[in-house]
Formats: C-alpha cells, structure tokens, sequence
C-alpha cells in the first residue's frame, strides 16, 4: 500500500502556501498524483437581497468568486511549477467546499487540508476538516495554521484506543508510518477488554510486521483529559505528525460535551492524520 493520489484543497488564506508545499513534498516523496481543488464554503444569499438587488447583486457575487478562483489557481500552478512536480493538476467546483472536497475524495488516497482560521480569509467554515473527515472515507491530513512543518513524519505519535476508527487510522497511514525514524503508539487512560493485556501490545505487533520501528506505551492521567494528554505528548517528544481515529462518539455529543477530535483540531501542535 501506497499513496499514489493526493488531493490538497487550495484556498486564498494565508497560511494556504505551507500547506501546499507540505502536500508537494508528499506527492514526491511517494511519487504521487497531486490534485489541487478550489472550493469555497457557498454564501446563500438571502431571498430578499435577491429581490431588492437582482442581478447586480449575483454578478457582484460571481465576480468575487472567480477572482477567488484565478488567485488560487495562480498560487497551485506557481507552487508547483518551482518544485518542478509535473504529475500536477488543476480542478475547480462552484459546489460547497465540503461536498466538491468529500466527492473529489473519493478518488484520493490521501487528503490535505488545513486548519480553519477566523478572519483567515480561506473561505471555509471553521467545522470544515471536522465535516470533511467524517464524510470523505478517506484519511483527512489537516495542516495547523501555526508553524511551518517540512517533511513531517519523521517522528509520529499513534492515539491508540483499540477502537474502530482508530483502527482505519493506523491502517491508512502505513505508507507514513513505514518511512518514520520513529512511531510510538501511546494507549491513553486504556480500560476495557478490547486492548488486551498489555495496552497497545497487539497493534504494536501488527505494525512491526509492516515494517514499522515501533515503541508500545500507555499514559494515564485521570485528571486530565485525553486530548491535552496527547497535545502534552507531542511536544514533550518533538512529534511532528499525529495519527488518530476521528470522532468515536457521536459528532453531536463531542460539540456539546467536549472531545478528543474536538480538541485537537482547536488545539493542534502538529499535523493530524485523521480517519473515520
């Protein structure tokens, strides 16, 4: 298994430009297809600003969307064109950024996408990587806004829970975890029968035979809750690439009641490759 077809979505924010180079850096390091796809969140004007305004209104709107669109166009081809990448392609959906990103998905192996700023000017709706994730069946690898991070996965830290999504996780990002110098799976507060008797130990196992330097912990802390117990982990360890399930409870019930999903994608240190 490898990743021979990477989707990055292109925006005109401005943390777009260190995403996009992250996601050149993948496609040459596994000698990937790389597709860039501007979509932007679509604004529903209201039915009596149609009304009041009618076409002017609409063409004022088109106008901005296509501008949108050359910019980040612009910023695809130029990126790429300096990196030399020639397996690179240009797509564009007038759809909502989630549906044309969750469709265009379905052919990737792998998908970038960054972590929503306020007043970032991507176009996106904060919830977008969380939505994205959750519709795509693909891994979602989502970039944070804060830092620069070259070649990530050269140390990278597993949240284990021996749970289903967690499972898909660890699955979908072998091709990264094989090329790691080092991958530490971390069991974090571990209870239930489902992570045997030592936690961790069995996908440990399951991931050496893959070929992967691997190192088995688990980490309890009743105290303090899991998500910032993996933040804590990662920078304590110099992490620079999380890999974890998304969403093992109801989406619904991490937004009322808090999550480890929910945290890190407030939160994030490092690059998260999340699956669902």
């Amino acid at each position: 298994m490898t990743y021979k077809t990477l989707l990055v979505h292109v925006d005109n924010g401005k943390h777009c430009p260190a995403r996009l180079d992250m996601a050149i850096q993948l496609a040459r390091r596994f000698d990937a297809h790389l597709v860039g796809l501007h979509a932007m969140t679509a604004v529903r004007l209201p039915a009596y600003a149609i009304a009041e305004a009618g076409s002017t209104l609409i063409e004022a709107q088109s106008s901005v969307v296509r501008e949108q669109e050359r910019l980040a166009r612009s910023l695809f081809l130029k990126a790429t064109a300096g990196a030399a990448l020639t397996n690179a392609e240009w797509r564009v959906s007038t759809d909502d950024a989630v549906d044309a990103t969750t469709l265009h998905a379905r052919y990737a192996d792998l998908v970038v996408v960054g972590q929503p700023r306020e007043r970032d000017g991507a176009g996106v709706e904060m919830d977008f990587p969380g939505r994205l994730v959750l519709a795509a069946g693909r891994p979602v690898l989502v970039v944070p806004y804060a830092g620069r991070f070259d070649n990530p996965g050269k140390r990278i830290l597993v949240a284990w829970n021996a749970g289903r999504e967690a499972t898909r996780a660890v699955t979908d990002a072998i091709p990264l975890l094989r090329e790691a110098e080092q991958v530490l799976v971390v069991a974090f507060n571990p209870t239930g029968t489902a992570h045997g008797t030592v936690p961790g130990a069995d996908i440990g196992l399951y991931l050496a035979r893959h070929g992967v330097n691997v190192e088995v912990a688990y980490h309890r802390a009743d105290d303090i809750d899991v998500g910032n117990q993996l933040l804590s982990r990662v920078a304590d360890l110099g992490v620079d690439l999380i890999v974890m399930g998304a969403y093992g409870h109801s989406r619904m019930r991490e937004l009322i009641m808090g999550g480890v999903t929910r945290t890190i994608l407030e939160s994030m240190t490092a690059p998260v490759l999340l699956s669902h």
